[in-house]
């Protein structure tokens, strides 16, 4: 099984820029697709960026297209969600998850991952 530990979060103001990092230990082979997704207060969680493991296209939400990019360093065992034009609705608690074998469901989807980390907070104040 996967461990994945976020790091990153923190505050900044509307505009500016935050990396977050997903390093993950254990079977990292076995995971097929990464994923991030965030959950501000009083609303569901959020599908933010998917891709599949060891590279290929990469899926975003609509709210973050053009501004966030996920990518990986498959050496480090490491996920990446780069973040630019941050704004103060992108304020949430990030999480990054694993998935593994086939689905359905898409990779926005949090059905499609079984594996969490305890996630990284991100504040962004106008």
């Amino acid at each position: 099984q996967v461990q994945l530990v976020e790091s990153g979060g923190g505050s900044v103001q509307a505009g500016g820029s935050l990396r977050l990092s997903c390093a993950a230990s254990g079977y990292t082979y076995r995971a097929y697709r990464m994923g991030w997704f965030r959950r501000a207060p009083g609303k569901v969680r959020e599908g933010v960026a998917g891709i599949l493991n060891g590279g290929g296209s990469a899926d975003y939400a609509d709210s973050v297209k053009g501004r966030f990019t996920i990518s990986q360093d498959n050496a480090k065992n490491t996920l990446y969600l780069q973040m630019n034009s941050l704004k103060p609705e992108d304020t949430a608690m990030y999480y990054c998850a694993a998935g593994y074998g086939g689905t359905l469901h898409s990779r926005l989807d949090a059905r499609a991952y079984s594996t969490w980390g305890q996630g990284t907070q991100v504040t962004v104040s106008s």
